[in-house]
């Protein structure tokens, strides 16, 4: 990808440097997804008194300013040893494609009568806060609708690469512009009015199959950049759409599910299989008109 002679974007917030989290003194509560991902760590503990103290010792830190989980790893997601010449080289290139994204995006919404609102970028490196909780690198980037930012540990793209042999910039580029794409749905309305069908009570299966279409939509955005930006910087390089199209499909649900338990549950499904994944993304790339990303949301 055609990268270097470009503008960087002016809308990241660089925490790579702030340790575990971005501000000082005390901590919010942790989020849903953050408990969520403590749970089997915890409930051991809950059955000892000794593991109680060690419970009470580690929210005292955490509400204290430090998170006591900052040196995890999943999937050698965040590592130790950080070549920085490198990693400043990512973060320049992931800011390069961000401005891509506000040009194409500011244009699009021009074109049909409307102002785009830029959002930020958040580089961090294991552990930060989010207007949406705790934001930790083992969740993998995403966008929160309540600050209007992008979360991105620029470990993950390291994951894409050795885990799920998905390399390539174009690949990374792919995850930024998807993230971008939740962006453009909650200018549009779409988070909330699916948010509003998740509290109808219809069961967990309704609420996956509206999240499915959420994700999808989003790649069908990102093809849309994708094709809107080659069209103005020439960017895409022999190869670049296939990396794009390897990420999207090596991130499909049905993939991770046989790679993590040897079969599929479709009713858990929450981003779409490979298929779709990669479906959703050539359809936007091909026709670059947001008409024809309906999912049926």
């Amino acid at each position: 990808m055609r990268w270097e002679d470009r503008d960087q974007s002016s809308n990241v917030e660089d925490r790579r440097d702030s340790g575990s989290s971005s501000s000082g003194g005390g901590r919010g509560m942790p989020s849903m997804s953050t408990m969520m991902f403590l749970w089997p760590i915890v409930r051991p503990l809950l059955k000892t008194k000794f593991g109680w103290a060690i419970i009470g010792a580690g929210a005292l830190l955490y509400f204290s300013g430090f998170n006591p989980l900052s040196n995890l790893t999943v999937g050698n997601s965040t590592t130790t040893h950080i070549n920085k010449k490198a990693d400043d080289k990512e973060a320049r290139f992931i800011s390069t494609v961000l401005r891509d994204t506000e040009i194409v995006w500011s244009d699009i919404f021009k074109e049909h009568g409307a102002t785009y609102h830029m959002p930020k970028m958040v580089l961090y490196r294991g552990s930060t806060k989010s207007g949406c909780g705790q934001a930790l690198a083992q969740m993998g980037p995403f966008y929160c609708p309540a600050d209007q930012k992008v979360y991105l540990d620029l470990g993950f793209f390291d994951e894409l690469a050795k885990k799920h042999n998905a390399s390539g910039d174009f690949a990374q580029a792919y995850v930024l512009a998807h993230e971008i794409g939740h962006h453009i749905q909650n200018m549009q309305g779409t988070l909330n009015k699916v948010q509003k069908l998740k509290q109808q009570a219809r069961g967990q299966k309704y609420e996956n199959r509206l999240q499915v279409r959420v994700e999808l939509q989003a790649d069908c955005y990102a093809g849309i950049w994708a094709n809107h930006a080659n069209k103005k910087f020439n960017m895409l390089e022999k190869g670049d759409i296939e990396e794009a199209l390897n990420a999207a499909s090596s991130i499909g649900d049905d993939t991770l599910q046989k790679q993590a338990q040897g079969y599929v549950v479709p009713d858990a499904f929450t981003h779409g299989t490979s298929a779709q994944r990669v479906e959703w993304f050539k359809k936007g790339f091909s026709t670059g008109k947001l008409k024809d990303c309906n999912t049926q949301l």
